[in-house]
């Protein structure tokens, strides 16, 4: 009897120094030491938690939302140090933790990474000194720069969320947490100089960016102003009449009725929410949505649904039968009840998505009336940007969400509206750096007012503007509603209708390269847009160069923001080209060496855009509508190297819109680039994968801005025509409609 009292004294001591739970634990993850968990996420990502009761969260919430990843047990290693210490490390870290009873702190945890080739020491005191910057929530009202949030990223290389106080996901819905016993829940990125494996945590533990339906990235019209059907149908002839591409067109506020008598309204206003049609401007709602599709656009509608559904409109009363209303009263809207928010749906939504309308601007500014989800820690804005982009993904869709920016883990509901901004060079430089800087706070995809929200017009500004929106996830004009405003792209005067025209043709020249680059981004949480420090980190330089940024793999921008001077307009903007590559101005082709700083001039047409050399930059023929045309032309540009090189684009197809792509339902074709000596070759390898509606045949047009007079030039082995293309400006070689399983390879000397 006494031996067993004395085993169980023995064991129970053990219990009570964390030794027998780590034992038990010791060949998993996560580690639990008695109160204490230390999950390993990844190589870089650790989650701490204490809880009085050693009762642990495995509920996803809104920023934690997959659970699901973890490193695996074969890639840590434990090592015990005795006095309750034990060293634990990662392929990346060195962890050293005393287990004394404690939360997790400066006494008892520190994390060993290296830094510019020395080792640091991380705890989780919270004193963020050199981060590298994040999105803000809207520009709304801004006029000039303003401090970004953090992101993610670094110089110190390590940064800290604190997900303790967040409501969790029970059964797809927000329930608040026990924040009495479970007491810590951090997630600490330790990654120093590796930038992109920080981002590639913020995916594992917040989930990726999703795909977007590929019409989100074209060319948007919209405006704050009460079109009517026939004018909304004169813009898109507009468009095409003027030769500029479009994709999707957006009713503002217009398109519901405005004659509420009760709300809590906004702005000193009852009407700006709405759902019953403004048949005095629009009669036949169906029939111009269906005008607006067999015209090839996409239609839009703006939302305010801060007071949900009310007396005033059509289906009203078939709402207020469905929610089990019978006292008369008006309910007030209510994200935190599923029951109200699924009839909401059902009938505000439901009769226009019927219709044929595509997805919903979630124009959400009531922050001030409804900060928070009743009853919850969540806020409102990323609550209901989690529902609408639920609902969007219905009948096999992919999410369509176009709302402002609700903090981490909102990147799961792109495209993010970046607000009413001024109309000033001043914004027009800040839009820049914030773009370049939002993915590291994982606000992957803006879509800007390009030309800005109010202020005086500027034909000059807004080309600029249009050249910085070429370049951005969605060219999307918008303006308020002030009848000197209007960013149609060709009213502007003649010159500066040509410089914006050769911009949106650009774009939508651009959009295989976009949509490949999307594809990547969703499966490396790398951002489309990304500052310099991303892919240069390793060069000092890359952090001081806030006006350019690189936007995918191959293409580096810096965009004007300062006005010109002369006939020609002529403005200039410092650009910085890294050491180890070799640059292409996209216009004129001219070659600049990686390792220099210049002051590049342009004029009113052109601004400093770079193509990197030894890579094949993915083109289409212009279409006027770049988002949904077929590519049965690949246009393939390619500069030369600095030396010989071995180099593979991965140009990524599937049909724009479905969830299909989740299910390995897509095509992928690798365009290889080598360079060994004064010789070149590119190659088309077979497309790999398939999916509904897929190009099965195409033609090529390589342009080569780099081919010698006199060249050689061979395509499958047999001699090859060389034609000057005076729209291009440099020689292209043409190949034949061929099977897209069948490989193309073509030879030139350089």
């Amino acid at each position: 009897m006494r031996k067993a009292i004395k085993k169980f004294l023995s064991l129970a001591l053990m219990m009570s120094s964390g030794l027998m739970a780590f034992a038990d634990t010791a060949a998993s993850n996560p580690l639990v030491f008695g109160n204490n968990r230390l999950s390993i996420i990844t190589p870089t990502l650790l989650r701490l938690e204490y809880a009085t009761d050693a009762r642990f969260i495995d509920a996803p919430t809104l920023f934690a939302y997959d659970r699901s990843s973890m490193l695996s047990p074969s890639d840590i290693s434990v090592r015990e140090l005795g006095d309750n210490c034990y060293e634990i490390t990662t392929p990346a870290l060195r962890i050293w933790y005393k287990h004394d009873g404690f939360p997790f702190s400066t006494s008892n945890l520190h994390v060993f990474y290296t830094l510019d080739g020395k080792e640091k020491k991380f705890t989780n005191r919270f004193l963020p000194k050199n981060n590298l910057g994040g999105p803000v929530e809207t520009l709304d009202r801004v006029t000039k720069e303003i401090p970004m949030n953090d992101g993610i990223l670094s110089k110190d290389g390590w940064y800290m969320i604190d997900d303790e106080r967040t409501d969790l996901l029970v059964n797809g819905w927000i329930s608040p947490r026990d924040t009495e016993s479970h007491i810590q829940d951090q997630y600490c990125f330790v990654y120093g100089n590796d930038y992109k494996a920080a981002l590639s945590s913020l995916g594992a533990i917040s989930g990726k960016v999703p795909m977007t339906r590929k019409y989100i990235h074209g060319v948007w019209y919209c405006r704050y102003w009460d079109y009517t059907s026939d004018e909304f149908l004169d813009i898109i002839r507009g468009y095409d009449k003027n030769d500029f591409p479009l994709d999707n067109i957006v009713f503002d506020m217009g398109w519901h009725t405005n004659d509420a008598t009760v709300g809590t309204g906004h702005n000193g206003h009852l009407n700006w929410n709405g759902y019953t049609w403004n048949r005095e401007l629009i009669p036949d709602p169906k029939a111009l949505i269906d005008s607006c599709h067999a015209r090839g656009v996409t239609v839009s509608l703006n939302d305010h649904p801060h007071d949900g559904m009310r007396p005033h409109e059509e289906h009203y009363p078939a709402f207020i039968k469905a929610l089990g209303v019978t006292d008369g009263t008006v309910p007030l809207f209510n994200t935190a009840d599923s029951n109200y928010m699924a009839k909401f749906f059902d009938y505000a939504h439901r009769p226009s998505e019927d219709m044929g309308v595509d997805f919903w601007w979630l124009d959400w500014q009531q922050n001030y009336l409804y900060p928070h989800v009743r009853g919850h820690h969540s806020t409102t804005l990323a609550w209901i940007n989690e529902l609408y982009y639920r609902d969007s993904q219905r009948n096999g869709k992919r999410g369509a969400g176009y709302s402002r920016w609700a903090g981490w883990g909102d990147h799961r509901h792109p495209i993010q509206f970046s607000g009413d901004a001024q109309a000033n060079w001043e914004l027009l430089a800040f839009e820049v750096k914030l773009t370049a800087c939002s993915g590291q706070g994982g606000c992957y995809y803006w879509a800007h007012d390009i030309g800005g929200f109010r202020g005086d017009p500027n034909p000059e500004l807004t080309v600029r503007w249009t050249q910085f929106g070429a370049l951005s996830a969605a060219l999307r004009v918008h303006s308020t509603k002030d009848k000197r405003l209007d960013r149609r792209p060709w009213i502007s005067g003649d010159r500066e209708t040509k410089a914006m025209r050769k911009m949106y043709h650009m774009r939508s020249e651009m959009m295989p390269y976009i949509y490949s680059s999307v594809w990547q981004t969703h499966n490396t949480m790398v951002p489309l847009n990304r500052s310099m420090f991303i892919d240069y980190g390793d060069q000092k330089e890359s952090f001081s160069q806030p006006q350019q940024f690189t936007f995918g793999d191959i293409l580096l921008a810096a965009p004007i923001s300062t006005p010109g001077s002369g006939a020609d307009k002529t403005a200039a903007q410092k650009v910085w080209f890294p050491k180890g590559e070799v640059w292409y101005d996209y216009f004129t082709h001219e070659r600049k060496d990686g390792g220099q700083t210049a002051q590049i001039e342009k004029p009113l047409e052109e601004f400093p855009l770079y193509v990197r050399g030894g890579w094949i930059l993915p083109m289409q023929p212009y279409t006027p509508r770049p988002a949904t045309a077929a590519l049965e032309t690949l246009v393939m540009r390619v500069y030369p190297a600095a030396k010989d090189a071995d180099n593979v684009f991965s140009l990524y197809e599937d049909d724009g819109i479905s969830l299909d792509y989740q299910k390995g339902i897509y095509s992928t074709t690798a365009l290889r680039y080598t360079q060994k000596g004064n010789r070149a070759c590119v190659t088309v390898a077979p497309a790999e994968g398939s999916y509904p509606g897929q190009t099965m045949r195409r033609s090529y047009r390589l342009q080569l801005p780099g081919l010698k007079d006199g060249a050689k030039v061979t395509v499958n082995g047999k001699k090859a025509k060389v034609e000057y293309d005076e729209a291009a400006g440099c020689p292209v070689v043409r190949v034949a409609s061929t099977p897209v399983n069948k490989p193309v390879t073509i030879e030139y000397n350089i």
